[in-house]
């Protein structure tokens, strides 16, 4: 399977999920594909343009439960080149604090996984992973998003 592995991260925590994801993926002998949404337009374009079988994609929460204005731009441009992925086939993950509330809590990613369509649960993960029970959390649903039922790539 080819996987897109797309993010946003203000303080690196983002980063580490996705990270684990990719080496999980990796380990289970998948290809990745990775990218980070503030990255340049001529370095995102060849890695969106190719086809993938699951799209994932990572968030944090800004203000009050919005998505960063990165990631905006980043499904804009898959928008505008290749189309956004078929929901079947794209999942949505997050990092976010529940010290501002859970009805912001990994607010962007409820967000954007509602905008998609996906058909998968969105994975919290509270500011960092940490230890085990985190670590093992994002490879149930890592696992689960692959397994899922999928047609061609995208």
């Amino acid at each position: 399977m080819h996987i897109l592995i797309a993010f946003t991260s203000l303080s690196g925590n983002t980063r580490e999920v996705a990270r684990l994801l990719a080496a999980h993926c990796r380990g289970r002998g998948h290809a990745v594909d990775w990218t980070e949404a503030d990255d340049a337009e001529d370095a995102l374009l060849p890695i969106l343009a190719r086809p993938h079988d699951r799209v994932l994609l990572g968030v944090w929460t800004d203000n009050a439960g919005r998505t960063p204005s990165d990631m905006k731009r980043l499904l804009a441009l898959l928008r505008d080149t290749v189309g956004l992925p078929p929901a079947a086939r794209t999942a949505v993950f997050g990092t976010g604090e529940t010290q501002w509330g859970m009805e912001y809590y990994c607010g962007a990613a409820h967000r954007l996984a509602a905008f998609l369509h996906s058909p998968y649960p969105v994975l919290e993960i509270e500011q960092m992973p940490h230890g085990n029970a985190d670590r093992q959390a994002i490879q149930h649903w890592a696992d689960s998003v692959l397994a899922a039922p999928g047609s061609a790539a995208c």
